[in-house]
């Protein structure tokens, strides 16, 4: 096995030399699933009609007002470039009427009032849960362009996020049955995690029909036996996710932006023997990460780096879907 700046290699998989921009390597299964979201959106978008004008009421810094919006079609992240750019850039998500958590970048359905969440905010624990489901979903786009295709690399799911264990986790399928990343290899993917923030791409969420899902994700084997549950579960509709060309499930909400993501480890890989069988090898991911606006010391973020590589207790893969989809899909 032999490493350099640049490529990872080892007998069966091999990580590939990502140029310039993230996704420029996203396989075409990947970029069909992106073409059918931007198709799904442009589509949902031209149906508003009439456009309806609906009362936001901001409650928060500077100052209390109330602003005009387009109903489904105006979004958090819009009524915050009313109020100024660094709310733009520091809010991680938005509370509806005190009580509903809501995308930065999800229309407004009706007149509500509004607070921008961030990480900072004497009472973080709803944005610090997107946070820790939004790196779930980050890993996922960063183990799909990383791995070429002879690595049979296929993403599972990721469960609920629980700040306490630890660890964010995404559990994956791979051909290979002893997968052992070594630590520059885990550096790697870390480093990859670090560039998607650095890009500060937009996280955006759409909810489409179960047959959409099924023809986004025709590839996967594992997200189609999973999307009739998920799609029973939420008036027959399947809320996907997307960042750069990557979309996968998850019933959200996430923070508004990768340029959110501060300091991040992925930190273990552990083999899930139960379940796997002959050229499908589970696998979960797990990793640790900071928001940009928090900064501890080496020794302390030391810490939480080895906690993060005990295995996580959440939900594994290989149990029955039906039964435990709410903890499966985040």
């Amino acid at each position: 096995m032999s490493l350099n700046v640049r490529r990872i290699r080892y007998p069966a998989l091999q990580l590939h030399h990502v140029i310039k921009k993230h996704f420029s390597v996203a396989s075409k299964s990947t970029a069909k699933a992106s073409e059918l979201f931007t198709d799904e959106q442009r589509r949902q978008r031209k149906n508003v009609g009439r456009i309806e004008k609906i009362e936001v009421r901001y409650l928060g810094l500077p100052h209390d007002t109330t602003l005009v919006m387009n109903r489904e079609l105006s979004t958090p992240y819009d009524c915050a470039r009313h109020i100024g750019e660094k709310y733009c850039r520091q809010s991680a998500l938005a509370l509806l009427d005190n009580k509903t958590p809501w995308d930065m970048r999800r229309p407004l359905r009706d007149s509500c009032t509004l607070q921008l969440l961030n990480f900072t905010s004497p009472e973080p624990h709803i944005a610090n849960k997107a946070f820790w489901r939004s790196c779930s979903f980050l890993l996922g786009a960063v183990l799909q362009a990383s791995f070429k295709p002879e690595a049979g690399l296929f993403l599972h799911s990721f469960p609920k996020p629980n700040i306490k264990s630890g660890s964010f986790v995404h559990d994956i399928v791979l051909a290979e049955e002893h997968w052992n990343p070594t630590v520059p290899e885990l550096r790697a993917l870390s480093i990859e995690m670090i560039k998607l923030s650095q890009q500060d791409l937009p996280i955006e969420r759409l909810d489409v029909s179960s047959e959409l899902a099924l023809e986004m994700f025709h590839d996967n084997p594992f997200k189609r036996e999973q999307i009739p549950s998920v799609a029973a579960q939420n008036n027959g509709q399947v809320t996907v996710y997307r960042v750069g060309e990557h979309v996968d499930i998850s019933k959200g909400p996430m923070m508004g932006s990768t340029g959110l993501l501060g300091r991040c480890t992925i930190s273990a890989s552990h083999p899930i023997k139960e379940g796997s069988e002959r050229g499908k090898h589970f696998y979960r991911m797990q990793g640790v990460a900071l928001p940009a606006v928090l900064r501890i010391g080496h020794f302390a973020y030391n810490i939480l780096e080895n906690r993060s590589r005990k295995l996580n207790s959440a939900k594994l893969p290989n149990e029955p879907f039906e039964d435990t989809v709410a903890e499966q899909v985040a």
